[in-house]
């Protein structure tokens, strides 16, 4: 889980310094790159494989109902989807010694923020929440959503519940 983390940050790192218009697609090279590789390590495949789902489901949406939006939205969104993926991640480390309740707390916390802030108000509910209904994924997200809102959303819900 440690190296999750580290390895969640120096994607996060490596994205903060490309200029806007490549960090989707660094997001994206990066997370290929984790599920491709054979040596990663089966937590960051199933991150990454949940952030090129994501990302990809993005875009494709993006296409049909947002046919005029900028690179840059699409960029921020993608910026958003690592950053949620990262604090998601630094939550759990932080709650790896409290006890199971609150970290089903956490875990619920993201949960929601993802749930509750669609992007597209996509009604193919059972592809949408093929992760969020998916008890043995770490990623139980939504991919129907707006990251920026959830992000938000999930940081002000950890501070309700620590």
């Amino acid at each position: 889980m440690k190296r999750l983390f580290i390895t969640l940050g120096l994607v996060f790192t490596l994205v903060s310094s490309a200029s806007s218009q490549e960090i989707y697609y660094e997001i994206r090279r990066s997370a290929q790159e984790n599920v491709d590789n054979p040596a990663t390590n089966a937590l960051v495949k199933q991150f990454s494989l949940f952030k090129l789902e994501a990302l990809n489901y993005m875009v494709i949406k993006m296409k049909e109902e947002m046919p005029d939006s900028t690179a840059d939205f699409l960029d921020r969104q993608a910026l958003a989807l690592n950053t949620f993926l990262t604090s998601y991640t630094a939550s759990l480390m932080e709650s790896k010694d409290d006890p199971a309740a609150h970290q089903v707390k956490v875990i619920k916390a993201y949960m929601d923020a993802s749930y509750s802030t669609p992007l597209f108000n996509d009604p193919d509910k059972e592809m949408v929440l093929a992760y969020y209904r998916n008890g043995k994924c770490l990623t139980r997200f939504s991919l129907d959503t707006d990251w920026r809102r959830a992000l938000l959303a999930a940081r002000e819900l950890i501070k309700v519940i620590k």
